[in-house]
């Protein structure tokens, strides 16, 4: 997306964020996101939307460096040998080659302790040439995640978990938001989703993902740090399943990450709505005896009901990605803090 008036594709995007208001006039909050001449829901390609993102970041690197400004920095602290973290990491070490940040992988053993991992930690928010820093979770039982989340420098906290950077989120200031949340947020609004006044079920309460994409979402978009201005319905693990099919049948978008497979099936939709998977799960597939990745919604049966769904995979997750990325430049570029 090329940025008007010289201003960067980075700081365009988050000016974007404060003109996101109320729909144009000839809209009722009654407007169905369905297109008419569709039976099914526009699936929304993450993958693509990644793709938009790449190529802005890689455009504000460059043009960073060309500033005479370092290349910006990555680092990620791998620890133990659970294989999806390993691939994550892998990932994530493509993209950020492929926009021209450098990025470095510190393995540790999955027995280190609490102590040393801090202090490794403690020693990278020192390290001038790392502008960002970023411990993959799960860690192992035996450390706390919280507390290693707090030690990681807010201004290097490109995962956004430090206790900072969530306080400032939920006050509604400038901070570094966690990557899927951002990336929740970034889709509804590349893709034209309305959020204002309307009614959002986010079904998933995690501290990482439900909590900030409800923020983000349910704030006002006045504020310092622009939200959604919506209503917003949080469920979680004790919500009893009538009472989620109530919420959501009345939602206009709903937003799930509770990693439950098919937890939102079709008669829990209401016609036009948009439906945005976080869940990531893995099952046996019967048809080919292997293992099959899949999200928190009935893809199949959901999709000719509603009027924006995103698929898994290839929906929030090369999204997250991506915005972790940005997260990445918007640290090294010192935009918040």
């Amino acid at each position: 997306m090329a940025a008007a008036g010289g201003v960067s594709p980075l700081r365009s995007g988050l000016l974007r964020l404060r003109g996101w208001r109320p729909p144009p006039a000839g809209c009722s909050s009654s407007c169905s996101p369905r297109r008419a001449a569709s039976d099914e829901a526009t699936i929304i390609s993450g993958t693509q939307l990644a793709k938009q993102v790449y190529k802005e970041v890689q455009r504000d690197v460059e043009s960073w460096m060309s500033l005479g400004n370092r290349r910006p920095h990555l680092t990620v602290i791998l620890v133990g040998d659970n294989p999806a973290s390993h691939t994550y990491v892998r990932n994530k070490m493509k993209a950020a080659a492929a926009v021209g940040i450098c990025s470095e992988i510190i393995l540790k053993p999955k027995d280190i302790s609490e102590e040393e991992l801090l202090d490794l930690t403690a020693k990278l928010n020192h390290d001038s040439r790392v502008n960002g820093i970023l411990v993959q979770l799960p860690l192992p039982d035996h450390i706390d995640e919280r507390t290693v989340c707090n030690i990681v420098a807010p201004e290097k906290d490109v995962d956004g978990f430090h206790i900072i950077n969530i306080g400032r989120l939920c006050l509604d200031q400038p901070s570094v938001i966690p990557a899927t949340a951002a990336a929740v947020w970034e889709i509804i609004k590349r893709t034209g989703i309305q959020t204002f006044g309307k009614n959002v079920v986010v079904a998933g309460r995690s501290k990482n993902v439900g909590m900030p994409i409800s923020m983000l979402l349910h704030t006002d978009g006045e504020h310092e740090r622009p939200g959604g201005d919506a209503t917003v319905t949080i469920t979680h693990r004790y919500t009893p399943k009538e009472q989620l099919k109530i919420h959501t049948q009345l939602a206009d978008i709903i937003i799930v990450a509770a990693g439950i497979p098919k937890l939102i099936t079709a008669d829990m939709v209401k016609e036009g709505a948009a439906v945005i998977d976080v869940g990531i799960n893995h099952i046996h597939d019967p048809l080919t005896g292997k293992t099959k990745l899949v999200g928190d919604v009935d893809f199949q049966e959901v999709k000719k009901k509603a009027g924006f769904i995103t698929p898994v995979p290839g929906g929030v997750g090369p999204m997250t990605v991506a915005m972790l990325l940005k997260n990445t430049l918007i640290t090294a570029k010192k935009l918040i803090y």
